[in-house]
């Protein structure tokens, strides 16, 4: 299947041509044309499957086939999404996939002042990408109006209700005209996601391209079991390798994402962190340096980091296993976008060996164990505890598994 056999328009097909989109990806192919008839849709799918693009290609073909007497600067399209990062790079697509098309497409978000954003606003635009706050805060100013909106996307549902979101969407929710296309889409579906969705889709096709909590096959994954104190000697042990050109590193808080450049620094491998703390203007600083390889590691906050999307990232490092076992989904999901490999590495000490369990257990799979590192995990320390005997806790026998690190190709 190609782009041209969905029955885009050219000047999509050309900006498509533009970008080196050449064969639709799975959601791609199936949700396109359900949009194109304006349908509602509840689309699950795991980050890095290509959504983005499947839902701004039709509704920019949607907008440029209304009369030219309803483009009278009103929005009629909203996108919004939980992160200030993630909201970018929507707008991004939208500008890049409508660069041939006489379409306005801008994007608001808090953490930043909103001058621009509102100028922006005045002149009028067709699309409008935003964060929750940031949205209703501009909506009580006066600046926004959602009365001529037709297409509504609310996209990355779960991690929404993650952030605490859920209140201000009921908020937007209540401000939607009823006639509209309405888009859901959400990379889990737990109960919470599938009550929001009925509440705000009529009749939705559904487009499932993989399993729920699955990850992508492409994606290549090891554990390196590892004493909590060395796991910055281990980190530096593997960017010894000049083939790990960018890696993207996981840190559970941001006071660690800090903590771990810092290291880098003093040991001359460039690096920055991106997380909550940051103001906006650094937050994308560090991006555009890690997409143009200027800066070799970028640290990330959960959070901070749903929504980076770098093309031919090849390496990602859970310096930090994730409390919740869906996080490590999302975090190696950031490798292996669109049928490209991509290699997960992640560093387990002994007190995060239950949530190695868990996620093995939410993914159906074991992770290779490596053992031929330098930083070996030691026996769990002897723990007294007041009137209680001794316990000392063996170490698990380990499994033999290839070494990746310095394997060649196609091995």
């Amino acid at each position: 299947m190609t782009f041209q056999s969905l029955f885009l328009i050219q000047p999509i097909l050309r900006a498509l041509q533009d970008e080196g989109y050449e064969t639709p990806t799975p959601i791609q192919a199936q949700a396109i044309p359900i949009l194109l008839q304006g349908k509602d849709l509840l689309g699950c799918a795991q980050t890095g499957t290509g959504k983005t693009a499947a839902f701004a290609i039709p509704i920019l073909q949607l907008l440029a086939g209304k009369p030219t007497y309803e483009k009278n600067k009103k929005i009629r399209a909203l996108i919004v999404t939980p992160t200030r990062e993630l909201a970018i790079q929507i707008e991004e697509s939208f500008t890049a996939y409508g660069r041939y098309l006489d379409l306005k497409t801008t994007v608001v978000f808090g953490g930043v002042g909103q001058t621009p954003q509102t100028d922006k606003l005045r002149k009028g635009v067709d699309i409008l990408v935003a964060t929750p706050g940031r949205l209703l805060d501009l909506i009580n100013q006066g600046y926004i109006s959602l009365a001529d909106i037709s297409l509504f996307v609310l996209d990355e549902a779960d991690r929404m209700l993650d952030m605490g979101f859920i209140h201000d969407i009921k908020k937007l929710l209540v401000l939607l005209p009823k006639q509209k296309q309405s888009l859901f889409f959400s990379a889990t579906m737990p109960p919470e996601i599938v009550t929001l969705a009925n509440t705000i889709l009529h009749q939705p096709e559904k487009v499932e391209v993989t399993p729920v909590s699955s990850t992508a096959d492409t994606i290549n994954q090891f554990v390196y079991f590892v004493d909590r104190g060395n796991k910055n000697s281990l980190l530096l042990h593997l960017l010894k390798n000049k083939d790990i050109k960018t890696a993207l590193v996981f840190t559970r808080t941001k006071y660690g994402a800090d903590k771990v450049v810092k290291v880098l620094h003093k040991n001359n491998i460039t690096a920055e962190a991106i997380h909550g703390n940051k103001a906006q203007n650094a937050r994308q600083r560090a991006l555009s340096n890690f997409k143009a390889q200027t800066t070799r590691v970028l640290v990330a906050t959960d959070i901070a980091a749903r929504g980076i999307d770098v093309d031919d990232l090849a390496f990602v490092i859970n310096y930090e296993i994730p409390n919740i076992s869906e996080t490590y989904v999302h975090r190696i999901g950031r490798t292996g976008r669109a049928g490209a490999n991509g290699t997960a590495l992640s560093f387990c000490d002994n007190e995060e060996k239950p949530l190695l369990r868990d996620i093995e257990k939410l993914i159906g799979k074991k992770i290779p164990v490596e053992n031929e590192h330098p930083y070996p995990l030691s026996d769990e320390p002897i723990v007294i505890v007041p009137k209680v005997q001794n316990h000392t806790h063996a170490r698990p026998a380990a499994n033999k598994t290839k070494k990746w690190f310095g394997r060649k190709k196609g091995a």
